[in-house]
């Protein structure tokens, strides 16, 4: 039995990614375009920071605020300049301290010392000594003194006496003095002869050129030769020269205040190094402060107790004040006029040395506090 031929098979048929695209040629050319411009821009991005990376352009893929902005310089040796050390602190010392180097301190001042003081504090150390004083940060004197030396003290009010004494010379002419004897020489007139040399003993002789006649028991002051002698009235005292033992020759200035000091003991000092600059900063107060207490003399015109004037002012390095920045405080323009002419008065007031202008500059600001007391 033969059965019927079956049917041939339909062929399948494959579709091509461009199957999709439009029949029509003018839309399929458009759509081929769109295609082509999606890859090209994909493939620009994915290829992009390649091409920055081989050419050393890192920084073009990265946004503005990520961009690195370091940037290095170089100097030549020669033209790399030192930078000074900042100032250190200056300190009032004490003038009658003795001269001892510190080890290690950031103080210093017009000469060496070590921080010491008469009552130790146990367990501490400081650069300064234990006082009470003035809080003002700005103050730093440890002693107040007097600048002047010391002049000659007013004679006591002498005691009611009836006769005032005799001058000193009155009163030695009242001592018998006798000088000693002299030898008297006999020869004859045998040359041949035998001569004598006589010499009369005298009471109460002394050791004087020439006789003066007087009581040979008044009394005269013990070692006086020549007719010199001198007595003492306690009813007419002389002037003498005096100074109060705690009195230095410091000018006079508000102390620091500072609670914890040292248990070193001895003379009231700092820990300070001496510097050419310390010295002449304070030789610089210390004539601004005689200055200014000339002018306080002169003027007959005192503020009120506690009265402070603060003057800030520029001096350069030949010494010169060559501006006042600023005057302020208590006490009326009297007081404040006061304080500024005993800034410049004595100005110029030396040029500056080489290790202060080192550290200085050209010009340096300082301030100044003036207390009435």
């Amino acid at each position: 039995m033969i059965s019927p031929a079956a049917p041939p098979s339909k062929p399948v048929r494959r579709r091509s990614p461009w199957t999709r695209l439009s029949a029509n040629p003018d839309v399929r050319s458009v759509q081929i375009a769109v295609l082509a411009t999606i890859f090209f821009h994909l493939l620009l991005l994915w290829f992009a920071p390649r091409i920055e990376r081989l050419i050393g352009h890192d920084d073009m893929g990265k946004l503005p605020a990520e961009t690195d902005n370091t940037f290095e310089i170089q100097l030549a040796p020669d033209e790399v300049k030192p930078v000074p050390p900042p100032p250190l602190k200056f300190v009032e010392a004490n003038p009658n301290a003795p001269e001892n180097t510190p080890d290690k301190t950031n103080n210093f001042a017009a000469q060496n010392q070590q921080v010491a003081q008469e009552k130790p504090t146990p367990d501490h150390k400081n650069d300064a000594p234990a006082l009470k004083g003035d809080k003002d940060p700005n103050v730093t004197a440890i002693v107040t003194g007097q600048m002047a030396d010391p002049k000659l003290s007013a004679p006591p009010a002498p005691k009611p006496a009836e006769t005032k004494p005799e001058p000193p010379a009155e009163a030695a002419a009242r001592k018998a003095q006798i000088p000693l004897p002299g030898v008297e020489k006999i020869e004859g007139d045998n040359p041949d002869g035998i001569g004598s040399n006589i010499a009369k003993a005298s009471p109460n002789a002394t050791a004087v050129p020439d006789r003066i006649e007087g009581d040979v028991n008044a009394k005269a002051d013990k070692g006086a030769t020549h007719g010199l002698y001198y007595t003492v009235d306690a009813a007419h005292p002389q002037q003498r020269p005096t100074l109060a033992a705690n009195v230095v020759k410091a000018r006079p200035s508000p102390l620091k205040n500072n609670e914890f000091g040292t248990d070193n003991i001895g003379a009231i000092s700092y820990d300070a190094k001496w510097s050419s600059y310390g010295q002449y900063l304070q030789k610089f107060i210390d004539t601004v402060q005689v200055q200014w207490e000339r002018i306080l003399y002169q003027s007959n015109i005192y503020p009120t107790a506690g009265t402070k004037v603060t003057v800030v002012f520029r001096m350069n390095s030949d010494g010169k004040i060559y501006e006042i920045v600023k005057v302020e405080g208590s006490g009326g323009r009297a007081a404040q006029d006061a304080c500024v002419s005993g800034i410049t008065a004595r100005d110029p007031y030396g040029p500056w040395t080489d290790d202060m202008i080192s550290v200085l500059g050209k010009s340096q600001e300082f301030t100044f506090t003036f207390t009435y007391d």
